[in-house]
């Protein structure tokens, strides 16, 4: 019998992106990419799509935007330790602009819509690469987190999300350091996988996924960072919660329930607004033509422009330092278990158009996100996993450890999964 050959995974990543034009994930679409260079088992060959975000040789780095125009000279750090460890983009994924909501639309690129549910959104910023993900179109994408733009998008979508540690990534650290790269996968073990090839965790995040992490103390908080005030809790989210807490202490870990104290949470979300907006002034700056920016966001860099440099150096010295002790103070836990958003997917046109005022819009997303954020002005590494709570979309819970405990992390990852799935 003739030999049948296996079909060609970036060819038919790159038919399914076009198939998907319904959910706009893509920006471009490459149907002539490089061929892989490099790299090993298990992600050379791999197509992956990059979050439009990523500076790549000959290509505008478009932010969301109709204000950057100018091609790039050659690859930043990220987009060149992917190519190194032998994976192939095939597209660029649609984001909000400069990346700065909670949402993805832009008038550049229009709406990006949830593969689970049309009429929903896939989270902002890293919504397009979500989408993609989530649609089967590709098993991994690259994402980047300033204020939850992995874990928010991965939570609305029904995936894990796996933020890591500041500084063990190649590029970012936009928004005066708050922002990390990363990616969005449909398995963890993928996503560990790509951590272990393109960043520097000293040990291997892969092999941490199986292994028990031992008996830990986990506190459960279920206040967000008052960036406004919150949004009641949906009883499925909540549901979700107790039943990963309840999982946890069937491993054997001890769950204690913890807050917060109010003026120190306040002090920490003044510092977050502070260096994002401040970032997005930063990011405005770089634009061809910044006159094209779109309304919501002229607004948000208005305010950070009026920010003294001083005042933005104290919220990057106070992240530092409460990344250092925030577990301490919270009763000395080891992880944190958190919802990582007040609902489920909102709907697509939930926070208006473009024209909307963006102060008033940051300030309403803040009340529906306000768990992701300080895990970034931390530095902590944090991560969203799905919980099937009964609701039409998926639930989301988040968990948090210490600064360089990814390998922890993962660890309860690993394990809470093993459990909601026996």
């Amino acid at each position: 019998m003739p030999r049948v050959s296996a079909p060609d995974p970036v060819a038919a990543a790159i038919q399914r992106a076009h198939e998907a034009r319904a959910l706009n994930a893509f920006v471009a679409i490459d149907d002539d990419p490089s061929p892989a260079t490099g790299g090993g088992p298990p992600l050379r060959g791999l197509p992956i799509a990059l979050k439009d975000d990523v500076g790549v040789a000959g290509e505008v780095t478009g932010w969301g935007s109709r204000a950057f125009t100018t091609a790039g000279a050659a690859d930043d750090a990220f987009a060149a330790a992917i190519r190194a460890a032998g994976m192939v983009p095939i597209g660029r994924t649609t984001l909000p602009e400069l990346a700065a909501f909670g949402v993805t639309d832009s008038a550049a690129h229009g709406v990006t819509r949830n593969p689970l549910a049309l009429g929903h959104t896939p989270g902002g910023s890293s919504g397009g690469s979500a989408a993609a993900v989530a649609a089967g179109v590709v098993d991994l994408a690259t994402a980047s987190d300033g204020a939850g733009s992995i874990r928010i998008p991965a939570a609305c979508c029904g995936l894990p999300g796996f933020k890591p540690t500041t500084g063990t990534m190649p590029g970012s650290g936009g928004w005066r350091g708050l922002s990390t790269t990363g990616c969005l996968t449909r398995e963890l073990a993928l996503a560990a996988s790509f951590y272990d090839a393109v960043g520097s965790f000293g040990t291997s995040l892969r092999a941490a996924l199986d292994v028990d992490p031992g008996r830990l103390r986990v506190g459960v908080a279920v206040d967000p960072l008052p960036l406004a005030p919150p949004e009641r809790l949906d009883p499925y989210v909540g549901g979700a919660v107790r039943l990963v807490a309840d999982r946890l202490a069937a491993a054997g870990h001890r769950v204690v329930p913890v807050r917060m104290r109010t003026d120190r949470a306040q002090t920490a979300a003044l510092a977050v607004v502070t260096r994002m907006l401040r970032g997005l002034a930063d990011a405005a700056a770089t634009a061809d033509h910044p006159e094209r920016l779109e309304p919501r966001i002229r607004d948000l860099v208005r305010a950070g422009s009026l920010l003294p440099e001083a005042a933005v150096a104290a919220a990057v010295a106070h992240g530092e330092r409460l990344g250092d002790r925030l577990l301490d103070q919270l009763d000395d836990v080891d992880v944190l278990l958190t919802p990582t958003m007040r609902g489920t997917a909102p709907l697509v046109d939930r926070w208006g158009s473009v024209d909307r005022n963006g102060l008033v819009t940051l300030t309403s997303m803040g009340r529906f996100y306000g768990h992701t954020p300080l895990y970034n002005h931390t530095g902590q590494p944090a991560v969203t996993l799905p919980v099937d709570a009964g609701a039409s979309l998926p639930a989301a819970v988040q968990l948090a450890a210490a600064p360089g405990r990814d390998a922890l992390l993962m660890s309860v990852a690993g394990q809470v999964q093993r459990a909601l799935a026996g």
